[in-house]
């Protein structure tokens, strides 16, 4: 019997809970252990929703398909279940947490996905490593989630915690929005050092830009227009939408 895919959304359709219109209109994808995948689409388009939904957001209502995680059917399970399960998700806009230090935050996360209580010291030894593979100052150990860093500082923050929990599919909501070149970069060398260290782990990488693939390299690219999937192909896809862009595309005709 062949082994299930990593991940596989199929049919998913899905409506905010205030309001009846679908977001998410069918759509269906696959992501294999070890593949990076990239998800485009314009603004509007359900890339941020699909996003939230795939990991449990309450704000949103799945009104038909599934999310499969190893086989498994998650559609139903809440966030927390599914992240202690190994499902990860890098926030386009992560949140500040006052009083809350990232080792401690990282230590609390980690207890709960591996069902085991690490010492501070133990996970500073792990954390301080990563720090210095994703050139991040080690002081930013001890102080408090996300408060007062750049906007490059918040999305290596949470490069940080991928490679800490071992997630088995992660799935980055834009992590080059507001980024510089250079910052961009450093993020996605991140993704590629926790990649190095976990050559099974999936990636769903949605963003806007070509820039992003251009240093992920992914494996499979899809178009995301009005909820659904409106082309999926290899890395020319992205490069026709960077001449192009996506007016030539209209899933109701």
């Amino acid at each position: 019997m062949p082994e299930a895919p990593l991940f596989e959304i199929a049919g998913l359709q899905a409506v905010t809970t205030e309001g009846e219109v679908p977001i998410l209109r069918g759509v269906d994808l696959t992501v294999g252990a070890g593949e990076v995948h990239a998800l485009m689409g314009p603004n509007g388009s359900g890339k941020s929703t699909l996003a939230n939904v795939l990991l449990g957001s309450p704000e949103y209502e799945v009104t038909a398909g599934t999310i499969k995680f190893r086989g498994e059917d998650v559609t139903e399970w809440p966030a927390d279940v599914r992240g202690k399960a190994g499902m990860f998700l890098a926030f386009q806009y992560p949140q500040e947490i006052p009083g809350v230090s990232v080792i401690n935050f990282l230590r609390q996360a980690l207890s709960a996905r591996k069902g085991i209580d690490l010492s501070i010291l133990e996970l500073r030894l792990a954390i301080m490593e990563w720090m210095e593979r994703l050139d991040m100052d080690p002081n930013f150990a001890d102080r408090y989630l996300n408060e007062g860093f750049s906007g490059g500082e918040k999305k290596r923050n949470e490069i940080l915690q991928m490679a800490i929990l071992e997630p088995e599919i992660a799935i980055l909501d834009e992590t080059d929005s507001g980024l510089d070149i250079d910052a961009l970069k450093v993020v996605a060398q991140g993704v590629q050092e926790v990649r190095n260290d976990r050559p099974q782990l999936g990636v769903l990488a949605i963003t806007h830009y070509q820039r992003l693939l251009t240093e992920l390299k992914p494996d499979r690219v899809h178009v995301l227009i009005k909820g659904r999937i409106a082309e999926s192909g290899g890395p020319e896809v992205a490069e026709r939408l960077e001449r192009e862009g996506y007016e030539r595309f209209d899933v109701d005709a």
